[in-house]
């Protein structure tokens, strides 16, 4: 029986530095395909010199892209995921936050309302409407869509303000 254990517990290791390592390379080498989050929306919509723009209000910086669409306009789920939180919050309103399958959180956030997204939503699925909720009342509709990794890419890290902080926040521009 001891004999048993130790050839399971050898065998369990094995398995356990397996999954890291499969973990890792899903993770790194093979991230999420991602779409634009909003219905018709291209490139044009969004200035692509917002990601990490200052000075951002009490934010003090831009750590992600606003979509701009009409007040309504679908807005889809970027990615595969599970919605990990609807609800409302001071600065970003009505918002959504869904995991992917390289475990990075991807936020929608001004929504019109933050009930709309499936407990497990596929890429190109309605999960909300644009508008302009929280900070951005009295402001042209947009979502506000950004991007941020469980697991840090310390080689992002730069003299910028906030700049540490690029270890987890990814620019959504590059991922589409």
């Amino acid at each position: 029986m001891q004999r048993f254990s130790l050839i399971f517990n050898a065998i369990f290791k094995k398995k356990r530095y397996l999954i890291i390592i499969i973990l890792l390379i899903n993770v790194y080498i093979l991230p999420a395909n991602v779409m634009i989050p909003v219905k018709d929306a291209s490139a044009k919509d969004w200035n692509p010199k917002t990601f990490w723009h200052e000075p951002w209000g009490a934010s003090i910086v831009h750590k992600g892209i606003d979509i701009f669409a009409k007040k309504g306009q679908p807005v889809l789920a970027a990615t595969n995921g599970i919605t990990i939180f609807q609800g409302n919050i001071k600065r970003g309103g009505h918002i959504i936050i869904m995991l992917d399958r390289s475990l990075r959180l991807h936020y929608y956030a001004h929504l019109s309302e933050a009930s709309h997204a499936p407990l497990i939503a596929f890429q190109g699925e309605p999960i909300g409407f644009v508008s302009n909720t929280g900070n951005a009342k009295g402001k042209p509709a947009h979502l506000h869509y950004s991007v941020f990794s469980i697991f840090p890419h310390p080689w992002r890290i730069d003299s910028s303000t906030h700049g540490w902080k690029k270890m987890f926040y990814l620019n959504p521009q590059d991922l589409f």
